[in-house]
C-alpha cells in the first residue's frame, strides 16, 4: 500500500479508492508488521516482495532497516556496493504508473539521503536507478502481467564476493503459481530454487555498470 508521510490522510481521492482500492498505510502499522519478521528485515540480502506496493510505504521501511546496517561502513565504494545489495533485495508490483514512479524516486532519494552525497552520482547513480526500474514494476500481481501485457519478470541480483560485481538472472513472476510447491521468490540462502529455470542469465558486471545491461 502507498503512504503519505507528510499528512495524516490515508487517501489521495475518493475516486482512486473506488476505482483501485487505494488506501494509505500508516508507518506505525508498517513497522509493526515488519517487526514480525524483524531478523529478516534487518538482513542486507533478504528479499522482500510487495505485490501492491503503491508509492513504497512498506519498501521504504524495509530499505531503511537494511541501510541502517551500513552505518559503520567507512569506504564509499563498499557503501555503494552494499547499498545496491539492499536495493536489489526490494521488489514491488503496482497497478498505477504514477505510484510506480513515486516509489522508485522515493527509494532512490532514501539511498542518496543516507549516503550524504551531493551532486552527480555518476555511474553508481545510473545503476541505482536501473535496478529500481527493474525491481519496481508497473503491472497486476493477480494476472502476473505488466501494464503492457507482458509476463512480469524479476531480476535476481547476486553479489559476487570479493569482486564488487553482481550476477543477474531473470525469472518470471508467475512461477509462484505454476510451481505450486514453491512459495517464495528465492530460498532461505537467497538462491532461486533449482526447479525454476531462469528466463535469461547475464554475465557479471561491476556494480557501477549495471545500467549497461540496457534492457
Amino acid at each position: 500500500m502507498p503512504s503519505n508521510e507528510n499528512t495524516k490522510s490515508q487517501i489521495k481521492s475518493r475516486q482512486r479508492v473506488a476505482q483501485h482500492g487505494e488506501v494509505f498505510t500508516n508507518p506505525r502499522e508498517v513497522n509493526a508488521m515488519l517487526d514480525l519478521v524483524r531478523d529478516e528485515s534487518f538482513r542486507l540480502d533478504s528479499r522482500f516482495l510487495e505485490p501492491a506496493c503503491g508509492d513504497g510505504n512498506f519498501l521504504i521501511e524495509v530499505l531503511r532497516r537494511k541501510l541502517s546496517l551500513l552505518s559503520s561502513v567507512k569506504s564509499s565504494t563498499e557503501w555503494e556496493f552494499k547499498s545496491l545489495i539492499a536495493v536489489g533485495a526490494c521488489y514491488g508490483i503496482e497497478l498505477l504508473e504514477d505510484n510506480v514512479e513515486a516509489c522508485r524516486e522515493r527509494l532512490y532519494r532514501e539511498v542518496v539521503g543516507q549516503m550524504g552525497r551531493i551532486g552527480d552520482l555518476g555511474d553508481y547513480g545510473k545503476s541505482l536507478r536501473y535496478m529500481l526500474r527493474k525491481n519496481i514494476v508497473c503491472g497486476d500481481a493477480l494476472t502476473y502481467r505488466t501494464a503492457d501485457n507482458r509476463p512480469i519478470t524479476f531480476c535476481e541480483w547476486t553479489p559476487i564476493a570479493g569482486s564488487m560485481q553482481f550476477s543477474r538472472r531473470d525469472f518470471q513472476f508467475d512461477f509462484l503459481v505454476n510451481q505450486t510447491h514453491q512459495y517464495s521468490l528465492f530460498d532461505e540462502q537467497g538462491e532461486a530454487q533449482s526447479f525454476d529455470e531462469p528466463v535469461r542469465s547475464y554475465p557479471p558486471l561491476h556494480y557501477t555498470q549495471l545500467y549497461k545491461y540496457g534492457d
